[in-house]
């Protein structure tokens, strides 16, 4: 056994037993951990800042591409969303213990489904500081031990965000090995928690691009949590309307591009095209985003570069938009069905019945109708935060919160039957 993977084994048997305590300690310790630990964070906003100015700067001497660095970066106004998400999932009802279902049986047998924490989670992320946060405060919030391991990219920043994880769970009497954070980038690293640390990992979570995602459920030999890609489609239907069309589309799109609930197909009714389509267009253009148009959009639109069939299966994570005219809702339903990832979809349109329509055949983790795809997110679903989104139609789906990071088991109470 290497030097690595004896760490990474005992960091395993430290969760373990961190997830013990956690398992049986009440809500309120948790919250006042995570109360604590916001309070920590605000307090050291500004070494965590110089820690992330240090990441930042190597990023650039490495010629990360822009996109990168904007999600590596924090400001202050940034810390100060991070020390909010965890005092508002502090704020989270308890997810665990909660009963989910009671019955009795005609033989007296009282049978309960009842939430618990998962155990032991490894969450394995990319140049995302902000997860750091995120995913330790789910965790601690669900009852639930975390081992994370961020980019070597954050690692500076993401350690400055532990120290005050760490800070929190021993002012509220837990341990700290609750929350730990794998302090080498060695590679070596991520390959024992993918073998799961003799069992100790009962999760993993991976939250970053396409490679990453697909190497861990590819190699994973515990259960993985995680959508390998957010190919999200915006229907402007015949029906909508032109206003709400252009500012759905923008935001869906431009808001911020490379986050996986960014808008990458763009998909036309042929009813409206002729009106919709240019004013939308030309406020994407305008705002810096090039257009990929099957034959039918570059006909009614100018400038419009020419996609093909890869384009309709992209993430470009980029401003860039592929462009279709379908044929109606059974068109733009078909092409969604035949390149969508099941991340998120909506459709733009006034007409209510064609709405329910696409929200009923769509079967995507979220459907939206008049929104933009970008409020796929824990945050804007009041979960506080979120460990990622989920495209799995096993246990969670969507944005993963602390209620998502729950299981259940059955609790049985009788009075001495037996079973003939």
């Amino acid at each position: 056994m290497t030097a690595v993977e004896s760490f990474m084994t005992a960091m395993g048997e430290k969760a373990l037993a961190a997830a013990e305590v956690l398992r049986t300690i009440g809500s309120d310790a948790r919250a006042r951990a995570l109360l604590a630990a916001a309070d920590a964070l605000a307090a050291r906003s500004d070494l965590v800042l110089e820690a992330n100015a240090a990441d930042v700067a190597r990023a650039r001497e490495r010629g990360l591409e822009p996109a990168l660095i904007d999600r590596l970066s924090l400001n202050v106004q940034s810390v100060r969303a991070m020390a909010t998400a965890i005092a508002d999932v502090a704020a989270l009802p308890d997810p665990v213990g909660r009963e989910l279902a009671r019955w009795t049986r005609p033989n007296g047998l009282d049978i309960a489904r009842v939430s618990t924490p998962i155990g032991v989670i490894a969450i394995i992320y990319e140049s995302r500081p902000n997860v750091t946060a995120d995913a330790a405060a789910l965790c601690l919030r669900s009852g639930n031990a975390a081992i994370l391991r961020c980019g070597s990219d954050c690692l500076t920043t993401s350690l400055a965000i532990h120290a005050a994880f760490v800070e929190g769970l021993e002012s509220a009497g837990l341990p700290a090995e609750a929350i730990q954070l794998v302090p080498t980038p060695d590679r070596a690293a991520v390959g024992a928690l993918l073998r799961g640390l003799d069992g100790a990992v009962k999760l993993l979570v991976p939250r970053g691009g396409k490679s990453l995602v697909a190497r861990v459920q590819a190699e994973a030999r515990a259960p993985v949590l995680g959508h390998l890609e957010g190919v999200c489609h915006t229907y402007l239907h015949a029906d909508a309307d032109l206003d709400m069309a252009v500012t759905v589309a923008m935001n869906g799109k431009m808001r911020r591009v490379a986050i996986c609930s960014a808008t990458e197909t763009l998909l036309v009714d042929a009813g409206a095209a002729d009106r919709l389509l240019p004013p939308v267009a030309a406020a994407l253009t305008a705002a810096g985003c090039t257009l990929r148009g099957d034959p039918a959009a570059r006909a009614i639109v100018s400038g419009v570069e020419a996609a093909d069939e890869a384009d309709w299966g992209a993430e470009y994570l980029a401003a860039v938009l592929a462009v279709r005219v379908v044929d109606g809702l059974t068109g733009a339903i078909d092409h969604i069905r035949k390149y969508g990832s099941g991340h998120t979809e909506t459709i733009v349109t006034e007409n209510g019945q064609a709405a329910e329509a696409f929200l009923d055949a769509i079967d995507s983790a979220v459907v939206m109708w008049n929104a933009s795809t970008q409020f796929s997110d824990g945050g804007e679903f009041g979960f506080g935060a979120e460990i990622g989104i989920s495209t799995s139609r096993l246990h969670a789906r969507g944005p993963v919160g602390a209620e998502q990071l729950t299981s259940y088991k059955y609790v049985v109470r009788g009075v001495g039957q037996t079973r003939g």
